[in-house]
């Protein structure tokens, strides 16, 4: 395993609960696993060289007469690959949603906590101000 950082390979950094939950649905799931891993080689410079040498050899090698039949292959291959880049925007979408909602709850229970901590304040305040202006004799000036 390589490392692209400095840190210890068994230094766990916290991730929110939301990446987390995916990270385990994906690797649970076989079909997200090869989505996945699909999406990511076709999204990289390997996938790119592999089908400039393919089709390069193709056109000047393997047919006479190449484009009906590789017009057709690219096609389908464009095809798929536009329904697994679907399939990831479906994801991600899934996933901000999730995060999203997450969010909203933890803020509203630190806006809770907050509006507590206020009220407690304000509390103390007045029980200090009276405290403070009843030991100080009150209103004879």
């Amino acid at each position: 395993m390589t490392l692209s950082s400095n840190r210890a390979p068994d230094t766990a950094e916290p991730h929110h609960p939301v990446v987390t939950a995916a990270a385990e649905r994906r690797a649970a799931d076989i079909q997200l696993k090869v989505a996945d891993a699909i999406t990511r080689f076709a999204g990289s410079m390997e996938f790119v060289y592999l089908h400039v040498l393919l089709f390069g050899v193709w056109m000047l090698v393997i047919e006479k007469s190449p484009w009906p039949t590789l017009t057709l292959i690219v096609s389908l291959e464009a095809i798929f690959l536009s329904t697994f880049v679907m399939i990831g925007q479906n994801r991600a979408a899934a996933f901000q949603q999730a995060k999203a909602d997450h969010d909203f709850i933890a803020q509203e229970q630190e806006l809770h906590i907050n509006t507590d901590l206020t009220r407690q304040i304000h509390e103390l305040t007045l029980q200090i101000h009276a405290i403070t202006v009843g030991a100080s004799g009150g209103g004879s000036h």
